[in-house]
């Protein structure tokens, strides 16, 4: 690059993200159960021809975004298995922490396995959308990813 080059214009981080949802409820109770989810009521997406509720807006302690869950059965049901978030957490402790929490929850999710660089747990929502939660604490390469287990598999 030259410095005359044109330049985009400056980012301010990620908005919200969004996931499609079969059942509104439903995955709102899950995100409240497993991630400490809250509903902001105020920020529920409406219809203006009839006022039906097609969304609702999350916000999940550590996320650092909202999570809008969105009402779309059909593409809920086409990304089920994929792993369209990963959640940051601090270390392999902090991993350890989360598999007896959802545990006692009774939230279905993997046993802590060993990725590429670090460690992580995958819990999936009611439509099996598949989050990670991946250590920011890395491994060396001493230690084999288990690329064939089947909650990283990608088919």
């Amino acid at each position: 690059m030259t410095g005359n080059e044109p330049q985009p214009p400056p980012l301010q981080g990620i908005h919200h993200l969004k996931l499609p949802v079969s059942d509104l409820d439903t995955s709102l109770t899950f995100y409240e159960r497993a991630f400490g989810g809250r509903r902001i009521p105020e920020a529920d997406h409406r219809r203006a021809s009839d006022g039906s509720l097609y969304a609702y807006i999350l916000a999940v302690p550590g996320l650092g975004t909202a999570l809008e869950l969105r009402l779309d059965p059909e593409r809920a049901e086409r990304h089920r298995l994929f792993d369209p978030v990963t959640i940051a957490v601090r270390d392999r402790a902090t991993l350890d922490a989360w598999d007896e929490y959802l545990t006692g929850q009774g939230i279905v999710h993997s046993e802590v396995i060993t990725a590429i660089q670090a460690w992580l747990i995958v819990v999936p929502d009611p439509d099996g959308h598949r989050l990670r939660l991946y250590t920011l604490e890395t491994h060396g390469p001493e230690l084999t990813p288990d690329e064939d287990n089947p909650w990283v598999r990608s088919t």
